[in-house]
């Protein structure tokens, strides 16, 4: 039953492409209203960001424009209203961030099974946020069940580690030499999850 459902549902992806193709709606990122620019992809499969500029007369005035960020495999979408709310997005949001990882409620939402398995526009755009800062995004969403700051923290600082001053090295004098079991090596990042 769940292979028929997830068959329907990549069926009904794979015919919403076809028909967007098929009218001619591609997404072009400078013709997208504040309101649905954010969390798009065009049709090149750049991701567009919403840029607030200030006019002569003071008032602001949003723009919407493709950015150098490729989408994995994605093309030609606007997110769901529906994603957006699971995952606890916002519409207007300016630039694309990393910064909201570190904050414990946007964490949990992203990580919700709602937003994770529903929503892999925006999973492929965290997870490679987070790669970026050297996070594993599956296992920041685990550890963001006993405390995502702090998991980021530790996640964050899982990489090539340099030790601070070796103990023993007296005031003005260099510290000792630094070994190299001194040094942590995280593994390799795994590849994004498969949607």
């Amino acid at each position: 039953m769940a292979s028929y459902n997830f068959g329907l549902v990549a069926f009904a992806f794979a015919l919403a492409f076809c028909i967007q193709g098929s009218f001619g709606n591609a997404v072009t990122c400078e013709n997208l209203s504040k309101d649905s620019c954010a969390f798009a992809v065009s049709s090149e499969g750049k991701r567009c960001v919403l840029e607030q500029r200030m006019c002569r007369s003071g008032a602001e005035k949003y723009t919407c424009r493709s950015s150098e960020i490729e989408a994995d495999s994605l093309k030609n979408w606007v997110e769901s209203d529906e994603c957006i709310k699971a995952c606890g997005l916002e519409r207007n949001v300016l630039g694309i961030s990393s910064d909201s990882l570190l904050e414990s409620q946007f964490t949990q939402k992203l990580c919700s099974t709602p937003c994770y398995n529903g929503c892999p526009n925006i999973v492929d755009l965290y997870f490679n946020l987070a790669a970026g800062e050297g996070v594993y995004l599956p296992k920041l969403c685990e550890a963001q069940g006993v405390n995502a700051r702090r998991g980021m923290a530790e996640l964050k600082s899982s990489g090539l580690v340099t030790p601070g001053p070796v103990a023993g090295g007296i005031l003005g004098e260099a510290p000792g030499p630094i070994s190299s079991g001194m040094f942590v090596v995280a593994p390799e990042p795994a590849m994004a999850p498969a949607f």
